[in-house]
């Protein structure tokens, strides 16, 4: 058996710091390159292995849902102008029918209420969570180095993706203690959400990458509204970290806050010069660009 199976999506936010972009079209449908970000998220959940994607929706969703359809009548446009290439590589990103599956959060009350939205479709298995807005760059995905870094330790336990970020920006974020190593992955002690300058027990934050048991999910129907009256998934983290181990991973690769301006343009700049059939033409712009902002 599979250590992990299921993959939760929560793609219901608003998106208001891209507005007006994203007015009309969901910001997990904002393009890095060519690639929407929920596309480039899911990708990562494949090569890990995941047999079944859920989306957690809201109000004006609908083209999630339609990207991972097929669109008939494109496939046929392109059968009959010979367009291949462009068939072949919507047809290979297409999950397999029966695969995907989709609800909705009818109301904003934060992250753990968008997973306990995906209750029934979670059941009692372990699962992972992912967050659209943050994408990870490197030739093995997070979630794969996740799901390694499982095997070292007992499969009953909780798994988060860690980075580090400077002293003085840890009261943006959820915050973890470290325990002891155990191969690549260390206990963690402690999860502290937003904590003040001074009183974060480390730098290592939260990346937007879980592996959870299915016992989180009684616990969040329990749970009280916390900060900005919504339902934290860290708190009711912290209250299953009583009853079973958390670990953490500081995975490889670099991250991209896609949630932000400039995380989202920056990771259009970095997975476009990885691109060997852009990055020689792209480089070439950027340097123009560039000298001519520093006066030619």
């Amino acid at each position: 058996m599979k250590l992990v199976r299921k993959a939760v999506f929560p793609v219901a936010g608003l998106g208001t710091r891209f507005l007006p972009a994203t007015k009309a079209m969901p910001k997990e449908m904002l393009p890095v390159v060519d690639r929407p970000l929920i596309q480039h998220v899911v990708d990562e959940a494949r090569e890990a292995g995941i047999e079944h994607f859920i989306f957690v929706t809201g109000r004006n969703k609908a083209v999630i849902e339609d990207h991972f359809d097929r669109q008939v009548e494109l496939e046929t446009t392109l059968l009959e102008r010979q367009k291949q290439k462009a068939l072949d590589l919507l047809r290979h990103d297409l999950p397999e029918p029966g695969t995907t599956s989709f609800t909705r959060q009818q109301e904003p009350l934060g992250l753990g209420h968008a997973v306990w939205c995906a209750r029934e479709l979670i059941g009692h298995e372990p699962f992972a969570l992912l967050l659209p807005d943050v994408l990870v760059q490197h030739e093995r995905g997070c979630l794969a180095q996740m799901i390694d870094a499982a095997r070292e330790v007992d499969q009953r336990s909780n798994i988060v993706a860690v980075e580090e970020v400077p002293r003085e920006r840890v009261d943006q974020y959820g915050v973890v203690g470290v325990g002891a190593a155990k191969g690549k992955v260390f206990s963690i002690t402690s999860m502290v959400e937003k904590p003040t300058q001074g009183r974060a027990p480390s730098n290592l934050i939260l990346t937007g990458r879980y592996i959870l048991q299915p016992e989180i999910l009684d616990l969040l129907a329990r749970q009280d509204r916390g900060t900005g009256g919504e339902i934290q998934l860290t708190d009711a983290m912290i209250a299953l970290a009583r009853t079973q181990p958390f670990y953490g991973l500081k995975f490889d690769g670099r991250s991209f806050d896609c949630g932000s301006k400039i995380g989202f343009l920056a990771a259009n700049v970095s997975y476009a010069l990885a691109r060997p059939d852009i990055a020689p033409g792209f480089r070439s712009e950027i340097k123009k660009i560039l000298a001519e902002l520093n006066g030619g």
